[in-house]
């Protein structure tokens, strides 16, 4: 696992999307234990529950369960409760997370419930977040 990981450029990629469109820069990229890309997405600004995650695993489709049983999430900030939980509702097997430094989410729960968790401690994703906090505070 490296920040050279095809999703995990995909997360980030998302991320400066959703930064692009004035929301907040979070991206994620849910692949499969066999290395197809399943979905990705950014926080959508327009809805209060399209995080990046969710959005992620929205755009995957309507898949088998067992599609996602193991598969990666990768996203470019630590994961809120409700991505939290998606993740272990689908039995992702493992969440790579860019940085949570800005923002510590579930990363407990994750591994309690048996989740491998990495965390990059990627400054893009920190540079991103801390210019996006800086320029519009009131939405963070």
């Amino acid at each position: 696992m490296s920040t050279s990981d095809a999703g995990f450029k995909a997360a980030v990629q998302e991320a400066e999307a959703g930064y692009n469109e004035g929301g907040v820069p979070i991206g994620a990229c849910l692949v499969a234990k066999d290395g197809t890309v399943l979905g990705r997405g950014h926080n959508m600004r327009g809805s209060a529950t399209l995080h990046a995650e969710i959005s992620a695993l929205e755009n995957s489709g309507r898949l088998p369960a067992k599609a996602y049983e193991g598969a990666t999430m990768y996203t470019s900030l630590s994961p809120c409760d409700m991505c939290t939980g998606a993740c272990v509702m689908y039995k992702v097997g493992r969440v790579v997370i860019g940085e949570n430094k800005t923002y510590v989410g579930g990363e407990e729960y994750l591994k309690q419930r048996g989740i491998e968790v990495i965390v990059f401690d990627d400054e893009k994703c920190k540079g991103l977040m801390k210019k996006f906090i800086e320029e519009k505070p009131a939405i963070w």
